[in-house]
């Protein structure tokens, strides 16, 4: 019997739970990698082998892949998906778990994508104009 493909395993999903698009996880298998290739840039000891991402480490990767594929944009993108939270995306990877699509360790738990960050601080503020500082001028910090 062969393998199903990607979007017909996202088919299966999104009828047992219909909350996210079929956008949602296919930004979430892309953000994977995006995030794999990141850390290997980083860490050159990460190998094929060494390639697990913990929640915390996709939750930035997405977040860079989002800003990087969507700008300002990404949080209305996510939002028009179903993904409004951190622990949506922890939810897209637990399915995709389930439906062995993804593997994970036996420390890995849903609880690792608990809002590691709000979609407003990082979709939004990044492209909020600077604040000038108390002498009406703009300052660094």
């Amino acid at each position: 019997m062969p393998t199903p493909d990607f979007s017909e395993v996202v088919a299966l999903i999104r009828k047992d739970d219909p909350r996210f698009d079929r956008r949602a996880y296919d930004f979430v298998r892309l953000g994977l990698e995006h995030t794999v290739k990141e850390l290997k840039k980083q860490n050159t000891k990460r190998t094929g082998e060494n390639e697990h991402v913990s929640g915390p480490e996709l939750l930035r990767g997405l977040r860079d892949y989002a800003l990087d594929q969507y700008g300002p944009l990404a949080k209305t993108v996510l939002n028009s998906w179903g993904v409004t939270r951190c622990t949506d995306f922890g939810d897209i990877v637990f399915n995709l778990i389930d439906y062995k699509v993804f593997r994970k360790t036996e420390s890995d738990r849903r609880e690792d994508f608990a809002d590691i960050y709000t979609f407003d601080e990082a979709f939004v503020k990044p492209f909020l104009p600077a604040r000038p500082n108390s002498t009406g001028s703009l300052g660094a910090a």
